[in-house]
């Protein structure tokens, strides 16, 4: 067995939506961003195995500080507005190496 992870980076983005009208991230553009980057990603060549998966979640229990996508291994938490957002998480954190500060919750 390698010691190698399946995945250098796994993005989770929270898809919720909530049923007793408390902000959820799928009512938030959570659907498109998902879309988004995992498109861009494919683009940069960045995908697959060995580099990089973009997944759907169900809640993630973070809804009111979202919409909201974790990177793993690290474990880091975003919140985005708009695809330039999710342009910076993947240029600067999956590509670069470099949290982007001003997106982290």
């Amino acid at each position: 067995m390698s010691d190698t992870p399946y995945f250098k980076h796994h993005v989770f983005f929270c898809m919720n939506k909530r049923d007793d009208g408390r902000n959820s991230c799928g009512d938030h553009g959570a659907e498109v961003a998902q879309k988004h980057a995992k498109k861009r990603c494919k683009e940069l060549g960045i995908n697959g195995h060995g580099k990089v998966r973009i997944n759907q979640a169900g809640c993630l229990d973070r809804c009111e500080e979202g919409p909201v996508l974790v990177v793993y291994p690290e474990g880091t938490w975003y919140t985005y507005v708009d695809k330039e957002d999710i342009d910076e998480i993947i240029d600067s954190h999956i590509v670069g190496g470099k949290v982007v500060d001003r997106l982290k919750i």
